[in-house]
């Protein structure tokens, strides 16, 4: 006990801080921010919902400070190698591919929803908002990404300041209490036993793209699992907070963007900064997600960044002219049930394994 007080004290309480912030701001992408990707798993669902959020913020905290852990452990610079790890060495090769597979698909999700906030709140095309995203992608990919983590550190406590703001508008509304403890009736009922988990997995899953490296960068071990801590927990804050907001919205799942229609209805003199910072968080996911990918194809072909970058974002485009809602209702959670495995071998892998 003395002995883990002695590390505590020791622990870079800043680079936890900024762990978390990358943590989160990996998660937080088009899906998450807009609130869609809630609506999916957790909120149509009404009070069931609520506590199936519970039990993906659990997940959060914990598995995602394991996995880190273990990556920094084994000196994994890729989640190539941490899936290697965790699967074996053929078997590893087939989730690495379904993992190249799943970033192209959210990458076409996060352009979608980039497109759906140029269509739904500023008026305009979506492809020019599709168009827009990717040549400012690839500027920010050519010029380097350092920039992205100190976009995170600004834009996740911004993202979370929204969140209870629209809380605290929300707590005032008729009829709240009973919005909150409601349970809708739905036909795929059954799927609010297993979202709490696909969701998490999926998350989780995807985010290794982007914690892998960041924990074999970082090392030092109480480090990397307070960064997961407050990262878990900051992003079940968000869920927890967004969903106690979305269940008051009549109609929720009709909304391409319903963070963004309760916003402008309930504080409509800063819904344009919360527009510009959902616009943020799908940009820095839309990069995380490019990045992921461009580094598991050059590990196998010697292309050059520009080529595999402009070649990634071609897939992408077309992909993300399927309407945002419809193709994220679909994807992630196929791509949830995909990422169980995942969870479940990181769950029993221990973290002295090496």
């Amino acid at each position: 006990m003395e002995k883990e007080e002695i590390d505590l004290t020791k622990i870079n309480w800043g680079a936890s801080f900024q762990i978390a912030a990358v943590y989160v701001g990996t998660v937080v992408g088009a899906g998450f921010a807009t609130g869609r990707e809630i609506v999916e798993f957790f909120s149509r669902f009404g009070f069931i919902g609520l506590i199936g959020i519970l039990m993906s913020g659990y997940i959060f905290v914990f598995l995602g400070s394991k996995l880190m852990i273990i990556a920094a452990k084994i000196n994994a610079r890729s989640f190539q190698e941490l899936n290697t790890h965790l699967f074996g060495k053929h078997f590893g090769l087939i989730i690495n591919g379904l993992m190249l597979i799943m970033l192209l698909g959210v990458c076409a999700v996060m352009l979608s929803g980039a497109g759906a906030v140029f269509e739904e709140q500023l008026g305009l095309s979506k492809s020019i908002g599709v168009v827009f995203t990717i040549a400012l992608s690839i500027i920010t990919m050519l010029v380097g990404i350092k920039g992205l983590f100190a976009v995170n550190v600004v834009v996740v406590p911004m993202m979370i300041s929204f969140s209870f703001i629209l809380l605290f508008f929300s707590i005032q509304q008729p009829f709240f209490l009973e919005n909150i403890l409601y349970i809708p009736f739905a036909e795929d009922g059954w799927k609010s036993v297993v979202s709490p988990f696909t969701y998490a997995a999926f998350n989780l899953m995807l985010a290794q793209a982007v914690l892998v490296p960041v924990a074999s960068d970082i090392k030092d071990i109480h480090t990397i699992k307070w960064g997961g801590y407050f990262g878990g927990i900051a992003l079940t804050m968000i869920l927890v907070s967004s969903h106690l907001s979305l269940v008051n919205i009549p109609n929720l799942e009709s909304y391409e963007i319903p963070m963004a229609a309760i916003m402008k209805s309930l504080a409509s003199s800063i819904y344009w900064i919360f527009v510009f910072v959902i616009y943020g968080e799908i940009f820095t996911s839309v990069i995380g997600n490019v990045f992921g990918v461009e580094r598991q194809i050059r590990q196998y072909f010697n292309i050059p960044t520009v080529v595999t970058v402009i070649g990634i974002f071609t897939i992408c485009y077309f992909g993300s002219f399927i309407e945002y809602g419809e193709l994220l209702s679909y994807l992630y959670p196929l791509f949830g049930y995909i990422s169980l495995t995942f969870i479940i071998l990181l769950w029993m892998k221990k973290e002295t394994d090496s």
